[in-house]
């Protein structure tokens, strides 16, 4: 079967612009958990973000782009340019129905809606951009890296809230499979605007504190909820042979893939994130002593940091296996998270080194990686990700060491 591999990546973080400005900070324990401050947002329960700062659409894309993309699809587009270089990818001479794009998004383009939809009802429908069609969209990340970079092969968007970004890598590598060349691959995200944050807001898992230092604490016993972020990853997954043939850099592979969805609430039954976790080890032939870390969900409610604790403890028996959460520096990013936690699982993996949960204590029996970085030397590493209404996506991939490349 088709082997599928990453040979390049592209970052938007808080703490991070380019994957190894992302990895520094993460390795520094940098916390960019702060107030919101481009709007007041004193009405909100929650008033806290992990925000990116310092991007300038302008130095990174054609102008022409500009007024037609909401601020998550600047983010996508730059970070797939930044994939693309990193791979070092010549397409020239390739058919581009061999290449293709899937992506997730839990929200679409907020920023750029609610602006129009001021617009419409301030100045009337004459004054909202013909953009809005489909800036605000959520599958329009897909279509504008497909645009940018002509890719005609298979496409797709996935909607899972935080598993989207899981379940879309898992898509680009089935397209691998199934006979495609390259795939772009990932999730982002951006909805800190008042309209992405009145909606947050009322799923009713987010944190109200106004500490930064105490808001998000997955795992703790002072948990409290969520804090968003904004920001992601774009990832270049290859056929394998195609990658050796060109002799690119090969940082790691897709090795396996579960997904399972939790039953309805009130039936009494358990969540099914164990079943998940337990597919993706038969999909990767892997037992659960063959995984070397895991890279939490990290829901940050007690109620669902509890069944997730007991998932890894019923696979992995009591603290069987480091556990890390580095989201806890940044937000959760929605469908751009686990990407996120992908690129650090093969950053972890190359540099011999798994970076820490902050500022969390537990009372759970796992083994939480906290108070700095440590170092390991394994392999391979296990991603998760719940996304709200009831999906557990599992991801497992291999990654190579420096000298092994």
């Amino acid at each position: 079967m088709t082997t599928a591999v990453v040979t390049g990546t592209g970052v938007i973080a808080p703490n991070g612009l380019g994957t190894e400005a992302f990895w520094a900070a993460t390795l520094s324990g940098r916390d960019t958990i702060e107030p919101i401050d481009s709007y007041d947002s004193t009405a909100f329960g929650c008033r806290l973000a992990g925000q990116v700062r310092d991007f300038d659409a302008a130095h990174h894309l054609p102008g022409r782009l500009i007024p037609q993309t909401d601020r998550m699809t600047q983010f996508a587009l730059t970070a797939a340019d930044w994939a693309i270089t990193d791979s070092a990818i010549d397409t020239e001479g390739m058919s581009r129905l061999d290449l293709g794009v899937v992506t997730a998004a839990g929200a679409g383009g907020f920023d750029f809606g609610q602006r129009e939809l001021q617009n419409l009802w301030a100045e009337g429908p004459g004054h909202v951009s013909a953009y809005m069609s489909f800036a605000w969209f959520y599958a329009v990340n897909t279509g504008q890296i497909s645009i940018r970079h002509d890719l005609r092969g298979p496409a797709g968007v996935l909607v899972a809230e935080q598993a989207g970004g899981i379940d879309a890598i898992a898509g680009a590598r089935r397209a691998i499979r199934n006979g495609a060349a390259m795939m772009l691959t990932g999730g982002m995200e951006s909805s800190l605007c008042p309209y992405g944050m009145a909606a947050r807001n009322a799923g009713g898992r987010l944190s109200t504190r106004d500490d930064p230092g105490r808001a998000y604490l997955p795992f703790d016993p002072d948990a409290s909820g969520q804090v968003p972020g904004e920001g992601g990853a774009i990832l270049v997954l290859e056929d394998a042979a195609l990658a050796r043939g060109r002799g690119a850099v090969i940082q790691g592979e897709i090795v396996g893939y579960g997904t399972a969805f939790d039953p309805p609430p009130g039936s009494g039954r358990p969540d099914n994130l164990g079943r998940a976790i337990r597919t993706a080890l038969r999909d990767a032939e892997l037992t659960p002593a063959g995984i070397d870390v895991v890279f939490a969900d990290a829901d940050g409610s007690p109620e669902r940091d509890r069944a997730e604790a007991a998932a890894l403890t019923a696979v992995f028996g009591p603290r069987g296996v480091p556990v890390t959460a580095p989201k806890t520096m940044i937000g959760r990013l929605c469908s751009g998270g686990a990407p996120l936690d992908v690129v650090l699982a093969l950053l972890a993996v190359r540099d011999g080194v798994i970076p820490p949960t902050t500022r969390v204590t537990t009372d759970h029996d796992i083994d939480i990686v906290r108070d700095g970085p440590r170092a390991f030397t394994g392999d391979t590493a296990l991603v998760l990700a719940r996304g709200h209404n009831g999906f557990n996506s599992a991801l497992i991939v291999t990654g190579r060491r420096k000298d092994s490349r």
